[in-house]
């Protein structure tokens, strides 16, 4: 770990942590931790807090505040009722120029923002606020792109880290998040909040036993399960940037502070501190190698498969309840479920298809490879833009990724029932790609549609929908 990083912090960033405390026990000694916490980092010697909340969403690439002094009311677009939030912080804006420009160095698209009025999100306002409430220390705050995959996230902490060594100052690492992410989406008693399923609980519990052991880096690994299981926030991504920005590996020593729950979420405070001599347990440990450079890999765009839940990312659409048996309403693994590590991840909150009686529906399936999330088959400028693409490759790692999932459940391609084609260029791809298709599904005879779509939600060409017999 760097010598300038000091401590690194998990905390909740909903309003009624710093609101809500006279609704909510839970929420109340959030409220008080939060502020123990701020007390100690105002005594430390910290000359800059770095922030990442996964509520500062960014779709194209990344942004760092450099407002030296942004200043408004902020009032939750979904708890409004909590009432307003003044703020106005103290930033560094030589820190955030500095970490966009290693950034930019990286291969990574990234912007500064200092524009008055642009709004600070909620987490970072309740986090700065508890954490530093007088601006003692100045602040830098950076963005969660809401595309940025694995190896895209560890490269944006990867360039934080060598900020804060180029810097040179004590640094505070804040991540701002949740961890289950299953938000009740009707009105609660607010004195009986509690998670929203027994699953999810579980799930959080063995996270923070990880957190309390200091094993970070075990954490990041087992991120994607988290995320899958017990629907955690951004797919628990911002767990991969502190990862990165701190090192990659399990030498701290670990506090939780406090685990409540704030509208059905999992919320938890949580201190790492650096033990660079700490004995480790070295068959906990993992070792996937350096980060690729996204110039050198070409793996910056296509990293980007996170997707946010919709319109309203804090209260998803489906109807989460409380369930004795640990499975909820709103996605908790089911037997109708498929999932398989032989196909690339879905881009979403979604699996890779559902039983349905004797049907099977495959959600999207585009040609990102398994694992790595890699699109085969394009070919990139210096600073990361596709310049052109194989339509033959990716229709052939399309094809791979619907055999494996189809295998997964069960079924094979010559259960094909329905095919629908999504082509970003029709024109130029199609006499290819039916050349490619007829090869797999030529003596299966499914019924089929194409369609021409300006855009699918990572850089590929192509991507099928399916139904097929179980």
């Amino acid at each position: 770990m760097t010598d300038f990083i000091q401590k690194a912090y998990i905390v909740p960033g909903q309003p009624h942590v710093l609101l809500g405390g006279d609704r909510n026990e839970g929420w109340a000694s959030l409220k008080a931790n939060y502020e123990a916490i701020g007390r100690e980092i105002a005594q430390s010697g910290a000359e800059l807090i770095l922030v990442y909340s996964t509520q500062w969403f960014s779709v194209i690439g990344h942004l760092m505040q450099v407002d030296p002094q942004p200043k408004w009311v902020l009032v939750d677009q979904n708890w409004y009722e909590l009432g307003e939030i003044p703020y106005e912080f103290r930033i560094d804006p030589e820190f955030g120029k500095l970490y966009c420009s290693i950034a930019k160095q990286a291969g990574m698209q990234a912007a500064t923002v200092n524009y008055h009025g642009f709004p600070i999100d909620t987490g970072t306002v309740v986090a700065l606020k508890l954490l530093n409430p007088d601006n003692a220390i100045p602040a830098s705050i950076v963005s969660c792109n809401i595309y940025a995959e694995r190896d895209e996230t560890r490269a944006l902490g990867r360039a934080a880290r060598a900020a804060i060594d180029r810097y040179g100052k004590k640094t505070i690492v804040v991540i701002v998040t949740n961890l289950s992410n299953r938000y009740e989406v009707a009105d609660i008693d607010m004195a009986n909040d509690r998670i929203s399923s027994m699953k999810d609980d579980e799930w959080n519990r063995k996270i923070l036993e990880m957190l309390g052991e200091g094993r970070l880096e075990d954490v990041a690994q087992v991120a994607r399960d988290f995320a899958r299981e017990a629907n955690a926030d951004m797919g628990f991504k911002a767990i991969w940037w502190l990862g990165a920005t701190a090192g990659e590996h399990n030498l701290y020593d670990g506090k939780v502070w406090d685990y409540q729950a704030v509208w059905g979420t999992g919320s938890a405070i949580v201190e790492l501190t650096p033990a660079p001599n700490k004995e480790l347990d070295f068959e906990k440990e993992f070792d996937e190698g350096p980060v690729p450079s996204m110039v050198d890999s070409g793996s910056g765009l296509e990293s980007h498969n996170v997707l946010p839940e919709g319109p309203d990312v804090h209260r998803p659409s489906a109807m989460s309840s409380h369930d004795d048996e640990g499975r909820d309403d709103s996605g908790g693994q089911r037997d109708d479920i498929v999932m398989t590590d032989r196909a690339a991840p879905p881009v979403g909150p979604y699996p890779h298809a559902r039983r349905v009686g004797d049907l099977l529906f495959l959600s999207g399936i585009g040609p990102r490879r398994p694992g790595t999330g890699e699109i085969p088959g394009i070919l990139r400028d210096s600073a990361g833009s596709v310049l052109d693409h194989d339509i033959e490759v990716q229709t052939r790692a399309v094809f791979d990724n619907v055999r494996a999932i189809l295998e997964e459940a069960g079924s094979s391609l010559e259960k094909v029932l329905d095919v629908t084609v999504y082509l970003t260029d029709m024109k130029r791809d199609f006499a290819t790609f039916n050349r490619i298709y007829a090869e797999y599904l030529g003596n299966v005879q499914p019924t089929r549609t194409t369609v021409g779509v300006d855009s699918l939600p990572t850089p590929i060409a192509v991507e099928l929908k399916i139904i097929a017999a179980v």
